[in-house]
């Protein structure tokens, strides 16, 4: 028999845990409505003359590779303009005369590290070098790119991420991961061998097409693109702990156990016996107010105890 009822909450525990799901795209997929995944060039144009427009990239929403290469150089590799390791720091003599001998500048912003174990990044800084970046909106990825999950591929080179924030191939990093923007930047013009001692710090050049420029446009105007990745969520689990005492509720509030009229207030015969015990399927819980603020539904019918307390433990996902 079923049985709507009501406890007093004693515990409230609240526990976070993280939600991930998987996303693979191919090809146009990237590109649908229900997906949003955008593909741009970055252009390092040096000129002092810059007209709106002139140079167009996007598949979805089209932007300037100028102020893309700026404002992916600004985000995320103003540390690290002077060099891949990050700009040197500085030396500066304060003399006793009080002028200043050497450099008394370092730059230090914050440029989004996913690890400080391999703080080396690289972006282009020639004239018309240009840089690759995939864009996944939010929706898709939730709080974050999962570490670890990223992969893009060309259909001849395979980039996954390192859970530090590197796109690699082998050996051989091609760019970097920005998780928690959803941000993928292909810099694949590095200098190769240049190692600082710590995993994966070559850059590759030239390992598809006839040089850099091919295999950035491969992963951004190509059509045989794929692209994985798992997103993140942090969900907030309220676990309350209600408690029923052995001498509350011992007997059945659903109507169906009145026989005759619902006003008669005679119950069937089979509830008068003192083995009958009442099961509990429903719990509700209310503020303070009595107002009903949740339902709970057990997996399955519970029994009652008239000799020991029963506790329910209902857990709300938020």
């Amino acid at each position: 028999m079923s049985v709507f009822k009501s406890f007093i909450t004693s515990d409230v525990i609240v526990s976070p845990f993280e939600v991930n799901k998987s996303f693979t795209f191919q090809g146009n997929e990237l590109t649908g409505s229900n997906v949003g995944i955008d593909r741009y060039i970055g252009r390092n144009v040096i000129s002092s003359l810059w007209v709106s427009g002139s140079y167009p990239t996007g598949q979805i929403n089209i932007q300037d590779q100028i102020l893309i290469y700026r404002s992916i150089r600004e985000l995320y590799y103003s540390n690290y303009i002077s060099g891949s390791d990050g700009s040197p720091a500085a030396t500066a003599s304060f003399n006793t005369d009080g002028t200043i001998t050497g450099a008394a500048y370092t730059p230090n912003y914050y440029n989004y590290l996913s690890s400080t174990l391999l703080a080396d990044r690289y972006i282009p800084t020639g004239s018309n070098e240009t840089i690759g970046v995939i864009s996944v909106p939010s929706n898709l990825f939730g709080e974050s790119l999962k570490p670890g999950t990223v992969s893009i591929s060309n259909g001849t080179i395979i980039l996954t991420d390192d859970g530090n924030g590197n796109m690699i191939n082998s050996s051989l990093k091609y760019g970097d991961v920005i998780y928690e923007h959803g941000i993928i930047i292909i810099t694949s013009d590095g200098t190769p061998g240049q190692n600082d001692g710590y995993g994966y710090v070559n850059y590759g050049t030239a390992l598809y097409g006839g040089g850099t420029i091919s295999i950035i446009d491969s992963f951004i105007t190509g059509s045989n693109i794929t692209c994985s990745f798992q997103s993140t969520l942090t969900i907030l689990e309220t676990q309350y702990k209600c408690t029923l005492r052995e001498n509350e509720f011992n007997f059945s509030t659903n109507p169906t156990i009145i026989s005759g009229s619902s006003n008669s207030g005679i119950v069937y015969n089979f509830a008068t016996g003192s083995y009958f015990s009442p099961y509990v399927t429903t719990v509700g819980l209310y503020d303070n107010s009595y107002n009903l603020l949740a339902v709970a539904k057990l997996a399955q019918p519970l029994p009652t105890s008239a000799v020991t307390d029963t506790s329910i433990l209902v857990n709300l996902d938020l």
